[in-house]
């Protein structure tokens, strides 16, 4: 598996749980009665810090422990990780950006039309963020499924 293959798949592994922890909690808040202004910021905060952290935390993870099993195997103490990138990889990477992107865009109009249709602003920045992280997880899936077609 190449550097970027890790990479998209510790982001995917990522996004995938922190949505699936996104919408127990939506759902929770929705079945306690609770999908206040409070309690649904809270959640965009958790969620947005849990992004961050727990992607990055992942990837070091993940590289340290591939470079380590990689060094016993070769044998090599200064064993490095190539992170050459070359034009496939930066092909692979605009399709998945695209892919990225045009999710992103139809959920925003989604959460505007649910807006025009008279929800509220809470439901219209949740589906927002609950797009972008579809977005995420969708520009993965493409980037690894570029991958493995080649």
């Amino acid at each position: 598996m190449t550097f970027q293959q890790k990479n998209n798949t510790v982001s995917l592994v990522s996004f995938v749980a922190i949505t699936a922890f996104f919408l127990v909690r939506v759902g929770q808040l929705i079945a306690d009665d609770n999908f206040s202004h409070q309690s649904v910021v809270r959640l965009w905060i958790v969620v947005a810090l849990l992004a961050v952290i727990a992607t990055i935390v992942a990837m070091i993870f993940t590289h340290s422990v591939a470079t380590a099993i990689e060094s016993v195997q070769s044998g090599d103490p200064d064993f490095e990780i190539d992170k050459t990138v070359d034009e496939r990889d930066r092909r692979i990477d605009l399709e998945g950006t695209s892919v990225t992107y045009t999710v992103s865009s139809l959920g925003a109009f989604v959460a505007m039309v649910t807006y025009a249709l008279g929800n509220s602003p809470l439901v219209m920045f949740t589906l927002l963020i609950f797009f972008g992280m579809m977005a995420q997880i969708a520009g993965d899936l493409k980037r690894l499924w570029s991958y493995r077609e080649v």
